[in-house]
């Protein structure tokens, strides 16, 4: 509670580009259970003499960080390897959305045909108002603010195990005021609560289902 919050902005998105844009399918959305919708994201972290960059796949519903990447490179190649990750931990064969801005690493053909091969839906933001994509504006926040990854100046090596622990404490010891005060974790293994919504001045009034 005593972290001062500090509005930094290094832009990550590169929007101007020949690949096909997708439109947004979760305004308005009802997320009920996890794997319904994952977020994803590219931020800056570190030091500004450093080029560190930071790519997070997240399950909007329980607020886990699915997979992530960090590299000293904007590329296509960072935000495919936090996919693929992502993949990788997937638990559930429900549809699956996955959301993010209209950055070229996302409508890039790799990164596409990866989403089509894993019947993945695509999803984009269709303005520059990061309301759109505020799930993953808020994690990419937490992560920056609470763990104090804008701060460290160290090596892209250094970084990488900073990034482990600090998402292996983020998915087991976090906890989230939407999800009840219940960590990422601990909200990925069930699919009975109804999250908080802010959209709704009286979702927040419902009781909780326990999460053992």
């Amino acid at each position: 509670m005593l972290i001062k919050p500090k509005r930094t902005y290094r832009i990550t998105t590169n929007s101007h580009h020949r690949f096909r844009k997708h439109k947004n399918l979760i305004v308005d959305i009802q997320l009920k259970q996890p794997e319904q919708v994952w977020v994803s994201d590219i931020t800056y972290i570190g030091g500004r003499d450093r080029n560190c960059y930071l790519a997070l796949v997240t399950d909007a519903y329980s607020k886990k960080i699915m997979g992530y990447d960090v590299s000293n490179s904007l590329s296509t190649e960072g935000s495919l390897r936090a996919l693929n990750m992502a993949i990788k931990k997937r638990q559930y064969k429900n549809m699956l959305i996955h959301h993010s801005d209209r950055g070229l690493q996302y409508c890039s053909k790799e990164y596409q045909d990866t989403l089509k091969k894993k019947k993945i839906i695509p999803s984009m933001t269709e303005t520059y108002d990061p309301y759109q994509n505020a799930i993953a504006e808020r994690i990419n926040e937490i992560l920056k603010q609470e763990f104090l990854l804008k701060d460290y100046q160290v090596d892209i090596k250094t970084m990488r195990l900073v990034i482990q622990d600090a998402i292996r404490i983020y998915n087991t010891k976090r906890p989230h005021y939407s999800c009840y005060m219940k960590t990422p974790n601990q909200m990925h293994k069930q699919k009975q609560v109804k999250i908080r919504s802010y959209k709704n001045k009286d979702s927040c009034r419902a009781s909780p289902t326990t999460i053992s």
